[in-house]
């Protein structure tokens, strides 16, 4: 498209090329033109004052009636993406210097005796300023493996393992050092579906510190997560669709408080579905590591099944919520542990529990998560069913070895 040729107006050479010789009509035919124009400016003046009054006349009425411009709700929309945006960089301001790469060596030697080196990676973040640091137990579960720190601004530090959580997927390991850099934890069971949250990790173990963002995608999911020749059944977890990768293992799920609520642990063999351990299933285990330097967790000494509407219509059972106390598919893997709490208060094989101080064992609240509320010695009682019918028994925990 050709764009319009603009040419200035010069009133010397509009002058400059006026006839010499114009008879009088033209002349008062001039002056009425120009009369014209005058005229036609000076009610558009008027009509320019009067479309403000309108205007303005208008906005109030449009306010009495509680209307709103587009423009507003723009100005909302871009607010609120600010805000977001804003909450999230803080959040990860907050955390970061306290986010650690974890690397694991050793040696190997094949089957044709030759030797080579051995590595692995994961993500853990600091508990307190003197080096203890949280992690998943399957990122440090080599006994013979060296582990290495490194902190957020790269300093090296040598790793010990302090301890690892019998219940769930979770370690502590200690480097020697002090005035670091903490994290926040915050409160799990606050958190709602649809809620952001940040993953901070150490991505494939090469891309330190990466971030990714999702929301709370469901809550108290159970799994039975494999890796590295290990399977284990982890439970309660929160299911979210911020990106995690192999190496972000052991790192912080973040709320936009900037306040870690999970432990990233697990992804589905699918795009946008990774899980993590809320903080407060392991914060007892934290004290519990503060006071003694070891993990301690109630025991009841029970293998038992959940209990699903599907399993209860299979096989015929009277409830369908509750753990039935069963016995394992390989040999020695017996209903109740000999000598146990449970053993010592007469629990039995195919006993269901159905309570543990009132509380009703469903798919939401397990019983190990119950039993997780509680001290090793304390008493609890037990409702459980047997042949039809209901009994109650109590039982002292003991300490989960």
């Amino acid at each position: 498209m050709t764009k319009p040729k603009i040419e200035y107006l010069n009133d010397e050479n509009e002058n400059s090329l006026q006839p010499k010789n114009k008879s009088n009509k033209s002349r008062k035919g001039g002056w009425f033109f120009a009369g014209f124009l005058i005229l036609a400016l000076i009610m558009g003046a008027v009509g320019g004052v009067a479309s403000l009054v309108l205007v303005s006349e208008n906005s109030q009425w449009r306010e009495k009636l509680g209307l709103q411009d587009m423009a507003i709700n723009t100005t909302k929309t871009e607010k609120l993406k600010l805000e977001e945006s804003s909450a999230i960089i803080d959040a990860v301001k907050k955390v970061s210097p306290a986010v650690v790469s974890i690397t694991s060596t050793q040696n190997v030697t094949d089957i044709f005796g030759r030797s080579y080196e051995s590595s692995g990676a994961g993500t853990g973040f600091i508990i307190t300023n003197d080096g203890l640091i949280i992690t998943n137990k399957h990122v440090v579960s080599d006994e013979k493996a060296t582990y290495t720190v490194f902190d957020h601004d790269g300093k090296e530090y040598e790793a010990k393992v302090l301890a690892t959580d019998p219940y769930n997927d979770f370690a502590v390991i200690k480097i020697d050092a002090t005035g670091l850099p903490v994290v926040d934890l915050g409160d799990s069971d606050d958190l709602s579906v649809g809620q952001w949250v940040i993953a901070i990790g150490n991505a494939l173990g090469e891309f330190e510190n990466s971030v990714t963002v999702g929301v709370v995608s469901a809550k108290g999911r159970q799994i039975q997560a494999t890796g590295g020749g290990q399977a284990e059944r982890l439970e309660g977890l929160i299911q979210t669709d911020a990106a995690v990768n192999p190496g972000n293992s052991g790192g912080p799920l973040v709320n936009l408080k900037g306040q870690v609520i999970g432990i990233n642990t697990a992804v589905a063999n699918a795009e946008n579905i990774g899980f993590a351990i809320p903080t407060n299933t392991i914060k007892k285990a934290i004290e519990s590591i503060k006071k003694t330097g070891e993990i301690k967790r109630p025991m009841l000494g029970i293998r038992y099944l959940p209990i699903t509407k599907e399993l209860a219509e299979l096989n015929d059972l009277k409830v369908d919520y509750g753990a039935l106390v069963y016995r394992g598919a390989n040999r020695g893997e017996l209903a109740v542990i000999p000598g146990s709490p449970a053993a010592k208060a007469g629990i039995e094989e195919n006993d269901i529990i159905l309570k543990i101080n009132d509380e009703k064992i469903t798919s939401k609240k397990s019983l190990a998560q119950i039993l997780q509320q509680y001290e090793i010695d304390d008493e609890v009682s037990i409702t459980l069913l047997r042949d039809g019918n209901e009994k109650t028994v109590k039982v002292k925990l003991g300490e989960m070895k």
